[in-house]
C-alpha cells in the first residue's frame, strides 16, 4: 500500500453509524473505533493510506446519521464509487451515505457553521428491550412545559462549565447555542439541540439536567442556577449515550453537501 496522497483531490463522505460496538469515533491502538474501521476500509479501496477528518466526535454508544469526513487522495474516481467501494468493505453498521468531490478550501471540521445532535428517550415502567442502545431511559413521567421552559434559558452564548466533563479539551467553554426542540410521541422523546460546537459531554449533561426538571426534581429556573455556577458539580448526572445522535453539521450551502439525511425519519 503506497504512502499518504501529496496531490489530486479532497473527498468529503457522509457517515452513518451504529455507536454501539465502537469505543468512540477517535482512533485508538485497539481499532475498535468507527474511525479506525472507515479508514481501514478507504484505504483497502484506494489502495493508499487514508486519513480522515470528522466534523464532531462522538463518544462510545453514540450514534452518527450524518457524520461529514474529509481526505485527500491523488485518486480520481466517481462520487458513486465513494460510497460504494468503502461499504462493501465496512462492517455492516457503518455506512457511507454520500460522496461529494469538494474544492481543497473545504474543511469538515472549520468550514461548519453548526452541529447539531438529536435524543430519543423512551418513558416507560420497564427498561428498552428491542430499542436497548438507541433510545435513553426514564421510568419518571416527563413534563414538557416545564422543560421547555429550562431549554429557553440555555439559548444564546454562554459558559457552559457546569456542563464540561473534567477531561474536555476544548480551548473556550463559551458556545452559543442555536437551538433546543422537545416533542413526543407516545413513549418516545425527542430532543433535538443545534449549537456552534459542543464541549465533551455537553449535552449528556444538558439532558441530565432536562430530565430533573421534566420529573419535577427540580424547578425550570434551577438550569440558571447550575449556568451560573460554573461548575460540574452543580449539575445533575451525566446521562447515559444511549439515544444520542450526531445528526451532523451545517454547511454554507456554496459548498453544495446534504444538509439533512433521511435516517432522521426513522428515528421513533
Amino acid at each position: 500500500m503506497e504512502g499518504e496522497p501529496s496531490a489530486g483531490v479532497r473527498v468529503a463522505l457522509g457517515i452513518s453509524y451504529h455507536g454501539g460496538h465502537y469505543q468512540g469515533w477517535q482512533s485508538q491502538l485497539s481499532g475498535k473505533t468507527v474511525q479506525d474501521q472507515l479508514e481501514a476500509a478507504l484505504s483497502r479501496f484506494a489502495n493508499h493510506r487514508v486519513s480522515t477528518l470528522c466534523a464532531g466526535r462522538t463518544d462510545a454508544g453514540v450514534h452518527g446519521l450524518m457524520q461529514v469526513v474529509h481526505f485527500d487522495t491523488p485518486l480520481d474516481r466517481p462520487e458513486v464509487a465513494w460510497v460504494r467501494g468503502p461499504n462493501a468493505l465496512l462492517p455492516r453498521d457503518i455506512a457511507v451515505q454520500w460522496a461529494r468531490v469538494v474544492p481543497k478550501a473545504f474543511h469538515c471540521r472549520a468550514s461548519a457553521v453548526s452541529r447539531r445532535y438529536v435524543y430519543v428517550v423512551m418513558q416507560s415502567p420497564v427498561r428498552p428491550s428491542l430499542d436497548r442502545g438507541r433510545v435513553g431511559w426514564v421510568y419518571r413521567p416527563l413534563q414538557l412545559e416545564v422543560m421547555q421552559q429550562a431549554a429557553q434559558q440555555l439559548i444564546g452564548e454562554h459558559d457552559f462549565t457546569s456542563f464540561r466533563a473534567s477531561a474536555c479539551q476544548a480551548l473556550s467553554p463559551v458556545k452559543h447555542m442555536r437551538r433546543i426542540a422537545i416533542s413526543r410521541r407516545g413513549a418516545y422523546w425527542r430532543f433535538e439541540f443545534e449549537a456552534n460546537a459542543f464541549l465533551h459531554h455537553m449535552i449528556r449533561n444538558i439532558m441530565g439536567c432536562l430530565l430533573y426538571i421534566g420529573e419535577q426534581r427540580q424547578p425550570p429556573e434551577w438550569i440558571n442556577a447550575v449556568l451560573d455556577a460554573r461548575d460540574r458539580d452543580a449539575a445533575a448526572p451525566t446521562f447515559s449515550p444511549d439515544g444520542l445522535y450526531f445528526l451532523g453539521p451545517r454547511y454554507d450551502p456554496h459548498w453544495g453537501l446534504p444538509e439533512d439525511s433521511p435516517l432522521l425519519d426513522g428515528l421513533p
